[in-house]
């Protein structure tokens, strides 16, 4: 049984405890923004799958193995839980997911071309090793924290894993940036395994084992029946939990819409035509903004906090300012300074303007042999056979007339495969570092298809592209096969003074803090009114104004200013909405509860894409998508209006009341 100390610590050691908790979010971070989101994705999908026939057929391997790892802990959740709750090994528990997800993190080190099934392995076993501890770590929240201050602490985990992911995040990019071949991202591999071991070590010192419940295993009886057993008489005894569960339902479909605008930002923004150098930036944006905002949500709800009126006009002001300024800042500003879309390029007399061309139609003048030639759909790893032009014809040619300055060639790649040499009006292209002629060489040892070159021109004009016949350069190359399946004139990229956008918002925000200081008595009442529920609606309603405004987007300074719209709200609605649950939760079954609001969590991160993928698939564009999310914030939003929080808390302090009390007595 715990002791005096540990269920009543001294004021020192509670704060103590408190950083300790709060450091494993600066922790495993560094898993989230590298590994799940900024840096594994693109290096599976270009190196480890590069022996894959196509990359659509990588990312489909990626999606799976996330879908694998997914369901695993969304079956493993509640019955580990149930279990830490009855054996008391919360931290057990937390340690061995911790140990796999460590372990398989730093293994990432070993995986280079074509180890495509070796990082799909460990990639699952450490997303497994992430979301497995989550559940634990959640769970010690209202064992760590006094109900009063688990809507700052948890907020404050929040802010720790904004920096702590975002801190490795930036220095990671720098090492891809600056080491040679693959070793950058490789690196950057092993120092998450190792950032996410070292910082979790004063949580696995510091944090003391929670309490057990009263209920004791008879000798012989079989824990994993026993939680069995206690998770039935839960879902047995649901309207005792109505007001939990309706608060589970509700962040179900809330939580589906953030993860969602989440999960499609960077591939929205890149749709728009905005550069991987906006996104990435975009992406250290919102890590870094969310830091102060994740603080400023935490401390809305506390009846102590003297500043609530000043936080509350700050973040209503926000609210209103952001959009009016983001879309005034467009209309207003050079065009060539705040990203907005250039006009497209048009076909001039032979010369086509920017879109997409199969090879039978790029091949204006065509010199040599060709034949078409269909590849299957199971190869290429999309819904329709691709059709090839192919030749073995040493003196072959193809040429386009194209207005525009950037082309994407798709061609196919193997053993048997030759190279191009690239010529825009009769002379070679120069590569722009080293002054060599671009050859796009396509032999590689095993069969791929879908593979893109960007061709690009010193400035926008009417130029003649041909694609040369020429022996591959590659050591033991013989081959004479060449395949092309189609070239696209892209669009004119939209250009931006990005220290203009950043310092506009920094400029903006200092006048929001002023204007909030000066109008804060005109809150007064609003904020006296906000309690932890009130908070995360305030939340979602900034989250609707996002979709809107997500659907008329059209420029970089807009995507900037929305993305720091995110960063206001991202992480304070879930740190709220993990307190909110963790104070309407019996302390005593936390890993049981934990275990199934994990649950909601996986399932979140289904229903929100396919409704997205569906939207885009109706309205051949991403825009109606966007706007579509608004629902997720509506529909949850009303069904969380109707939790009763106290009712809620009333009934999992009784429930403590009686399943802790001979504990606390030891």
């Amino acid at each position: 049984m715990p002791s005096a100390a540990q269920l009543q610590p001294s004021e020192q050691e509670y704060r103590r405890r408190i950083r300790a908790w709060t450091m494993y979010d600066w922790a495993n971070s560094a898993f989230a923004t590298t590994i799940l989101a900024a840096v594994l994705p693109v290096y599976y999908s270009q190196v480890a799958g590069a022996t894959l026939p196509s990359a659509s057929v990588a990312t489909a391997y990626w999606s799976a193995g996330l879908s694998l790892s997914l369901l695993i802990v969304a079956i493993l959740s509640p019955i580990l839980g149930t279990i830490s709750d009855i054996r008391r090994n919360k931290k057990p528990f937390l340690s061995i997911f911790l140990t796999i997800g460590v372990v398989a993190t730093g293994l990432l080190i070993l995986v280079d071309t074509g180890d495509w099934l070796l990082a799909s392995i460990l990639f699952v076993l450490g997303r497994i090793g992430f979301t497995g501890a989550n559940v634990f770590y959640d769970a010690l929240l209202p064992h760590v924290a006094r109900e009063e201050d688990q809507d700052r602490v948890s907020t404050r985990g929040y802010a720790m894993g904004y920096l702590g992911g975002g801190l490795l995040l930036a220095i990671n990019v720098a090492m891809i940036q600056f080491l040679p071949g693959t070793w950058g991202p490789r690196l950057s591999f092993l120092s998450v395994g190792l950032w996410w071991a070292v910082f979790s070590i004063p949580l696995l010192r510091r944090v003391p084992e929670p309490p057990t419940a009263t209920a004791v295993l008879e000798e012989g009886t079989n824990v994993i029946a026993a939680s069995f057993e206690r998770i039935g008489e839960t879902l047995k005894d649901i309207r005792q939990y109505k007001e939990l569960f309706k608060l589970l339902l509700a962040f179900l479909i809330y939580n589906d819409g953030i993860g969602t605008i989440i999960g499609v930002a960077a591939i929205y923004g890149a749709e728009l035509g905005f550069g991987s150098t906006e996104l990435i930036l975009a992406l250290l944006l919102v890590q870094f903004v969310g830091i102060p905002y994740s603080l400023i949500f935490g401390r809305l709800p506390s009846k102590g906090e003297k500043r609530r009126n000043f936080y509350l006009a700050f973040i209503i002001l926000n609210l209103v300012a952001l959009p009016v300024g983001g879309i005034l800042g467009s209309r207003t500003l050079p065009a060539d300074s705040i990203g907005a879309p250039p006009a497209p390029y048009l076909a001039e007399g032979d010369a086509v303007g920017q879109g997409l061309y199969p090879a039978l139609d790029m091949a204006i003048n065509r010199q040599g042999t060709w034949e078409e030639t269909i590849v299957s759909s199971d190869l290429i790893g999309e819904d329709a056979d691709a059709t090839y032009l192919t030749t073995s014809d040493d003196e072959a040619v193809l040429t386009m007339a194209f207005n525009g300055e950037q082309v994407v060639l798709t061609y196919s790649t193997g053993p048997d495969y030759a190279a191009w040499a690239v010529y825009l009006d009769g002379n070679p292209l120069l590569d722009e570092v080293s002054g060599e002629p671009v050859v796009i060489d396509a032999y590689a040892t095993i069969d791929r298809y879908g593979v893109q070159q960007t061709i690009k021109a010193n400035a926008p004009g009417r130029y003649e592209l041909e694609l040369i016949a020429t022996p591959s350069p590659s050591p033991g190359s013989t081959g004479r096969l060449l395949s092309l399946e189609s070239a696209e004139v892209l669009p004119p990229a939209p250009e931006s003074n990005l220290l203009l956008v950043l310092g506009l918002l920094i400029g903006l925000e200092l006048i929001l803090l002023g204007l909030a200081f000066l109008i804060r008595g005109i809150f007064t009442n609003l904020a006296a009114t906000l309690d932890t529920k009130r908070s995360v609606l305030l939340a979602l309603a900034v989250y609707a104004v996002i979709s809107i405004w997500g659907f008329i987007i059209n420029s970089v300074i807009e995507f900037w200013f929305l993305a720091w719209m995110v960063a206001v709200v991202q992480g304070g609605s879930q740190a709220l909405s993990r307190s909110l649950y963790a104070s309407m939760s019996p302390a005593a079954k936390s890993g049981e509860f934990f275990g199934l609001f994990g649950i909601m969590e996986k399932f979140s991160a289904i229903v929100g894409p396919l409704i997205f993928a569906f939207a885009v698939a109706t309205f051949g564009s991403s825009r109606p998508a966007v706007l579509s999310i608004i629902a997720f914030f509506f529909v949850g939003g009303f069904l969380l209006s109707r939790v009763d929080v106290d009712e809620g808390r009333r009934i999992a302090r009784e429930e403590d009341s009686q399943l802790l009390k001979p504990a606390a007595s030891d």
